[in-house]
Parts: C-alpha cells; sequence; structure tokens
C-alpha cells in the first residue's frame, strides 16, 4: 500500500519516452560506493537502517531495473533531462527550476524525491531513486539532446563494434579501465580527495554548467571522430572519472542534509 501511496506523488508528470541506462550498474555503484565513504557514521548508520548494510551500492541501478514495473509509470523518463545545444549559461541554470515540458524531467524528479526523503526519511524508495538519479545528474548524455534521444541515435564504432555514443558514456569508457566498482571509487577518492571541499562549496547551477559543457565538448568531438578508439579513451576518461567523482561527493552532501 505505501508504494501506491508513493507513487501518488508523481502522478502529475509527464509521460516521456525511456531512455538507455546511465552510467551502467558499475558507474552507478562507484558513485554509490564513493558517497557511502564520504558519509558521517551517523548518516551511514541511518541509511542502513533503512537499506540494509552498505545497502546504498547494492540499490544504487535499482530505478533501472524498476522502469518496467507498471506502479512507476513516470520513472521510464525521470532519469534524463534533454538540453538543446547552444543554450546560454543563463538558460541552462533556469532549467533547473524552470523545468523543460519536454525531453526529459531529471531536474524535476530530483526536486520531488528530495522533498518526500527530507518529510520521510526511512521511505526506502525514495532515497533508493535519489542514489540512482543523482548519479544521473552527471552523466552527459543524460543532458543530451532531444533530436538525437541523448546520443542513442548517434552512431559509432567501439573497437570495431557498433555501439552509440549514449552507450559509450554509459558503460564502455568504465569499463575500459578494468577496474572492479570498489576499486575504482578508491581510485578516484585517493585521486580527488583534495578537491572534495571545493565540489561541496560549489552551487547546483556551477556543477549543472561543468556538465553541460562537457557535453557540448563531446558533441563537437563526436564530428571530427575518426573511430580511433584508443584516442577517445584517453581524451575522455577524466573527464568521465570527474563526473563520477562529482556524483559521490554531492550525493554524500544531500543524506548528510537529510540524515
Amino acid at each position: 500500500m505505501k508504494r501506491y501511496i508513493f507513487a501518488i506523488h508523481f502522478a502529475v508528470l509527464l509521460l516521456l519516452p525511456a531512455e538507455l541506462l546511465a552510467w551502467g550498474q558499475e558507474g552507478h555503484r562507484i558513485i554509490a560506493e564513493v558517497a557511502y565513504h564520504y558519509l558521517s557514521s551517523g548518516a551511514t548508520k541511518k541509511i542502513d537502517k533503512v537499506l540494509g548494510k552498505h545497502g546504498m551500492v547494492y540499490v544504487a541501478n535499482w530505478a533501472d531495473e524498476i522502469k518496467s514495473d507498471t506502479i512507476y509509470p513516470e520513472m521510464s523518463s525521470g532519469h534524463f533531462q534533454d538540453l538543446d545545444a547552444g543554450m546560454t549559461d543563463s538558460a541552462v541554470v533556469a532549467a533547473l527550476t524552470d523545468y523543460p515540458k519536454v525531453g526529459g524531467k531529471l531536474f524535476r524528479m530530483t526536486d520531488t524525491f528530495l522533498m518526500i526523503l527530507k518529510n520521510d526519511p526511512t521511505n526506502r524508495d525514495a532515497l533508493a531513486f535519489i542514489i540512482h538519479i543523482a548519479g544521473d545528474r552527471y552523466c552527459p548524455m543524460h543532458m543530451g539532446h532531444l533530436d538525437d534521444k541523448g546520443g542513442n541515435a548517434v552512431k559509432m564504432k567501439w573497437f570495431g563494434s557498433n555501439t552509440n555514443l549514449h552507450t559509450v558514456w554509459d558503460s564502455k569508457i568504465i569499463q575500459s579501465q578494468g577496474y572492479s566498482y570498489t576499486e575504482y571509487a578508491k581510485f578516484l577518492i585517493d585521486k580527488y580527495d583534495s578537491e572534495r571541499k571545493a565540489i561541496e562549496q560549489k552551487s547546483e547551477a556551477e556543477l549543472l554548467l561543468e556538465s553541460y559543457h562537457l557535453t557540448s565538448e563531446i558533441y563537437e568531438y563526436q564530428e571530427t571522430f575518426d573511430g580511433n578508439t584508443y584516442h577517445y579513451i584517453y581524451k575522455f576518461h577524466q573527464p568521465m572519472e570527474w563526473q563520477l567523482y562529482k556524483a559521490g561527493v554531492r550525493l554524500a552532501l544531500w543524506l548528510e542534509e537529510i540524515y
């Protein structure tokens, strides 16, 4: 019964076509692992009570897994917010509160779930959704263009195999590094920990603009991409890692404020 009541909160949200999974399973686990590392012991105890020990990692992909559940029809389009090419910085920032009516509703869903969770920190579904879509906000192709379905329609080769731009950023760059999710999370923490405070101090607007400008760079590079997968990895694996790390830090910040 609780799940049906929870679903009613989203009845007014627009129903839009679904994109592919953001970050893939490994990416979302990396983000959850980074966030879990930075939470205070008090917050982790409260979250573990809701999700089970280290449950943040175990539920990180649940929001993708239940897309087909009729109880949550709105979740098929709540993972992305397509933004047009050539937008001004002010227009991009405005999208955080003036939600575009087409091309996804990631920002609306984030605000809604955070509100529900602040009112009821024991709401397991809301917590699981926040853990997941906090990562989606930092996947560049989840703020891709509506006309190419966030890069899904942009075909490309990856070591000779057919794929698309969206999938490359969901999973293939991450997989190219050969780490497990725990290894990758530890690597990111060791590499970027000195930047954590600066990330925490940035506004959501500043972070959104960083992601939007990266997305624009990805599209621009795609116009001249010659199929050299090794060079693609060399050029973008560090920006990809930075996005993963920022997502983990900001998720921890959101949850610390609630718990």
